[in-house]
Protein backbone atom coordinates (compact mmCIF):
# COMPACT_ATOMS: atom_id res chain seq x y z
CA UNK A 1 0.00 0.00 0.00
CA UNK A 2 1.22 3.48 -0.84
CA UNK A 3 2.49 5.18 2.35
CA UNK A 4 1.26 8.60 1.20
CA UNK A 5 -2.24 7.22 0.64
CA UNK A 6 -2.17 5.54 4.07
CA UNK A 7 -1.14 8.79 5.77
CA UNK A 8 -3.90 10.68 3.98
CA UNK A 9 -6.48 8.11 5.14
CA UNK A 10 -5.19 8.36 8.71
CA UNK A 11 -5.50 12.15 8.62
CA UNK A 12 -9.05 11.90 7.27
CA UNK A 13 -9.97 9.42 9.99
CA UNK A 14 -8.45 11.67 12.64
CA UNK A 15 -10.43 14.67 11.36
CA UNK A 16 -13.62 12.59 11.30
CA UNK A 17 -13.01 11.38 14.86
CA UNK A 18 -12.42 14.92 16.13
CA UNK A 19 -15.62 16.14 14.46
CA UNK A 20 -17.61 13.23 15.90
CA UNK A 21 -16.23 13.89 19.40
CA UNK A 22 -17.36 17.51 19.15
CA UNK A 23 -20.80 16.38 17.99
CA UNK A 24 -21.07 13.85 20.83
CA UNK A 25 -20.13 16.51 23.38
CA UNK A 26 -23.36 18.29 22.36
CA UNK A 27 -25.61 15.23 21.89
CA UNK A 28 -27.79 14.49 24.89
CA UNK A 29 -29.23 11.35 26.40
CA UNK A 30 -31.89 11.01 29.08
CA UNK A 31 -32.26 8.55 31.92
CA UNK A 32 -35.43 8.04 33.94
CA UNK A 33 -35.48 6.07 37.19
CA UNK A 34 -37.94 5.52 39.99
CA UNK A 35 -40.80 5.04 37.57
CA UNK A 36 -39.86 8.25 35.77
CA UNK A 37 -39.88 10.32 38.97
CA UNK A 38 -36.20 11.23 38.51
CA UNK A 39 -34.99 12.33 35.06
CA UNK A 40 -31.37 13.11 34.22
CA UNK A 41 -30.13 14.64 30.99
CA UNK A 42 -26.43 14.32 30.15
CA UNK A 43 -24.20 14.71 27.12
CA UNK A 44 -22.48 11.77 25.50
CA UNK A 45 -19.26 13.30 26.85
CA UNK A 46 -20.52 12.60 30.38
CA UNK A 47 -21.57 16.09 31.44
CA UNK A 48 -24.80 16.16 33.46
CA UNK A 49 -26.98 19.01 32.18
CA UNK A 50 -30.10 18.72 34.30
CA UNK A 51 -31.85 16.69 36.96
CA UNK A 52 -35.62 16.84 37.34
CA UNK A 53 -37.24 15.48 40.51
CA UNK A 54 -40.97 14.87 40.81
CA UNK A 55 -42.06 16.55 44.07
CA UNK A 56 -43.93 13.40 45.09
CA UNK A 57 -40.64 11.62 45.87
CA UNK A 58 -39.33 14.37 48.14
CA UNK A 59 -39.74 13.03 51.66
CA UNK A 60 -37.64 14.88 54.26
CA UNK A 61 -37.72 11.77 56.41
CA UNK A 62 -36.18 9.59 53.69
CA UNK A 63 -33.48 11.64 52.02
CA UNK A 64 -31.39 8.49 51.48
CA UNK A 65 -33.98 7.05 49.06
CA UNK A 66 -33.95 10.25 46.99
CA UNK A 67 -30.15 10.35 47.01
CA UNK A 68 -30.00 6.77 45.74
CA UNK A 69 -32.49 7.52 42.95
CA UNK A 70 -30.60 10.62 41.84
CA UNK A 71 -27.28 8.75 41.87
CA UNK A 72 -28.76 5.88 39.86
CA UNK A 73 -30.23 8.31 37.33
CA UNK A 74 -26.90 10.09 36.89
CA UNK A 75 -25.03 6.80 36.53
CA UNK A 76 -27.49 5.52 33.93
CA UNK A 77 -27.38 8.75 31.92
CA UNK A 78 -23.59 8.74 31.82
CA UNK A 79 -23.47 5.03 30.91
CA UNK A 80 -25.97 5.59 28.09
CA UNK A 81 -23.94 8.53 26.81
CA UNK A 82 -20.74 6.49 26.83
CA UNK A 83 -22.44 3.62 25.01
CA UNK A 84 -23.76 6.01 22.38
CA UNK A 85 -20.33 7.61 21.95
CA UNK A 86 -18.61 4.22 21.67
CA UNK A 87 -21.10 3.05 19.03
CA UNK A 88 -20.61 6.23 16.98
CA UNK A 89 -16.82 6.00 17.19
CA UNK A 90 -16.91 2.35 16.17
CA UNK A 91 -18.80 3.36 13.03
CA UNK A 92 -15.99 5.75 12.12
CA UNK A 93 -13.10 3.44 12.92
CA UNK A 94 -14.67 0.34 11.46
CA UNK A 95 -14.13 -1.48 14.74
CA UNK A 96 -10.35 -1.08 14.65
CA UNK A 97 -10.27 -0.83 18.46
CA UNK A 98 -8.05 2.23 18.54
CA UNK A 99 -6.84 3.12 22.06
CA UNK A 100 -8.60 5.94 23.84
CA UNK A 101 -11.79 5.66 21.79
Amino acid sequence: MNMEKLMKQAQQMQAGLAAKQEQLALQTVESAVGGGKIRVIATCAGDVLSIKIDPSVIDPGDAEFLEELVLKGVQEAIATGKETAAAEMKKLTGGLGLPGL
